[in-house]
C-alpha cells in the first residue's frame, strides 16, 4: 500500500473530529464548534506573539523561528531567497507520547 493512501484513510477532517469531541463530551454540535474555534484561535494568537502554551499533561505549542536562506533550486536566475520565518512546533508530554499507540499494520 502507497504512503499516501495509507494517508488518507487514517486522515480524520475537522468535521468528524468536532463531531467525536462533541458526542465524548456529551456537547451539542454547535458548543464544540464554538469551543473548537476558540480554542485554536486562542493558541495562534497566543504563539504569534511569541508566548509557549503549556496544556498540562498533553504538551507545549512553541513558536520556532528559522532564518532565511537562498532559494537552492530556484526556477529564475538562482538568487531567489526565503526571508526569516516562523512556524508553530508541538512538543507532546512523555506519558501522551506513551499513549499514542499506533498499529503497524496501520502504518
Amino acid at each position: 500500500m502507497s504512503t499516501s493512501r495509507t494517508l488518507d484513510a487514517t486522515r480524520v477532517s475537522k468535521r468528524e473530529f468536532v463531531q467525536r469531541f462533541a458526542r465524548r463530551g456529551g456537547l451539542s454540535l454547535q458548543v464544540a464548534q464554538t469551543a473548537y474555534n476558540a480554542m485554536i484561535d486562542e493558541l495562534l494568537d497566543l504563539v504569534s506573539q511569541g508566548n509557549t502554551v503549556t496544556l498540562t499533561n498533553f504538551g507545549r505549542f512553541y513558536p520556532q523561528s528559522h532564518k532565511g536562506h537562498r532559494v537552492q533550486f530556484a526556477k529564475d536566475d538562482g538568487t531567489a531567497e526565503v526571508t526569516d520565518y516562523t512556524v508553530l512546533k508541538f512538543s507532546a508530554t512523555r506519558e501522551v507520547n506513551r499513549r499514542v499507540k499506533v498499529n503497524d499494520d496501520q502504518r
